[in-house]
């Protein structure tokens, strides 16, 4: 059961997403909680779509680009931050992680749809999200991919 603060926010990504043109979905932490892993703690929601859908999406949620869309492990063409829900949103096109090798754009092949109080939401389905969550690398990423693994 996802916590109501989740939800909530899910419904919303839903509906912000209902018109977008291109294929999108939810990453990250939010979508092992949506695999059905009820320990994992969600802090926020990122939404992967589209440059776009993500400046179409954005401009109509009133959410400005961030300044700074990148960091050392992270980078993205365009990031925002919607902060209206429970959680915090975060939108992210042309999203790429940095490897030994180069930087890697994170693009999903799967999309996996899951109904939240009759709204749909998007994700890789377990394998790519596991190969996802792997290529972060991170401690936080880690704890994710066993709690993930552990459930299949």
């Amino acid at each position: 059961m996802l916590p109501p603060d989740l939800r909530q926010t899910l419904v919303m990504v839903a509906q912000a997403m209902r018109n977008a043109r291109d294929p999108w979905w939810v990453i990250s932490s939010a979508a092992v909680a949506l695999h059905g892993v009820a320990l994992v703690t969600v802090g926020d929601v990122d939404v992967l779509t589209s440059v776009e859908d993500a400046r179409r999406v954005m401009a109509r949620l009133g959410v400005g680009p961030a300044k700074d869309a990148g960091s050392a492990m992270f980078r993205s063409a365009v990031f925002g931050q919607w902060t209206a829900p429970p959680l915090v949103v975060e939108i992210m096109a042309g999203f790429h992680v940095a490897t030994a090798a180069a930087w890697t754009e994170v693009a999903p092949r799967t999309r996996v749809p899951i109904l939240v109080e009759g709204a749909t939401v998007y994700v890789p389905d377990r394998q790519e999200l596991a190969e996802m969550l792997t290529l972060f690398g991170r401690p936080k990423d880690y704890e994710r991919l066993r709690l993930l693994t552990a459930q299949s």
